[in-house]
């Protein structure tokens, strides 16, 4: 079974979060939801979320795919986390896929693992860089880099991870079965 690695903390943003853990597992695909913090973490929203386990509990080696939920401060949480970062040169230096969307790809250019073609949520292009930033795309691929501009791009985000992790045949299964 796919495995996938969600790092929150405090300020996360609930639709992204829940848009990504919701459909990647009615892909059948495991979602591990890691804490910077404390196991219950609050999103930007004031809507809770229990996780998992701690981040400094995981290997990158379990898992395929890392994905980074926007939101403030949640993405430069992750941007400064020094584990969080560890982890994204790893999954990076393994090939694996790195996901992103809102803010939060703010803490792959920290990482610098984001590759040259990316979106983020309008005005982040202005902390990371503006070479490569598509303003009009609600996802790029970039190789084994997936970005996505915010909170109404959030499904089509989490069905393009089933996508490269699941293939087609899911993908328009779980699409069709949330009448995206």
């Amino acid at each position: 079974m796919a495995k996938i690695l969600v790092p929150i903390s405090n300020g996360f943003e609930e639709i992204e979060a829940i848009s990504i853990i919701d459909i990647c597992r009615r892909a059948d695909i495991e979602v591990v939801i890691a804490a910077l913090e404390e196991l219950e973490t609050v999103g930007s929203h004031n809507i809770k979320i229990i996780a998992d386990c701690k981040i400094e509990e995981v290997k990158a080696q379990e898992f395929e795919m890392i994905v980074l939920p926007g939101g403030l401060p949640n993405a430069f949480t992750l941007a400064e986390n020094s584990y969080v970062q560890a982890l994204l040169k790893q999954m990076k230096s393994e090939n694996k896929y790195i996901g992103a969307i809102c803010a939060a790809p703010y803490a792959l250019n920290k990482a610098e693992v984001l590759n040259e073609n990316y979106t983020c949520y309008p005005s982040f292009e202005q902390k990371i860089r503006l070479e490569g930033y598509h303003n009009e795309d609600a996802v790029v691929i970039d190789g084994k880099v997936i970005t996505s501009r915010g909170p109404a791009t959030a499904t089509r985000f989490a069905l393009e991870l089933v996508r490269a992790l699941k293939g087609d045949e899911v993908f328009k299964s779980v699409k069709n079965g949330i009448l995206a």
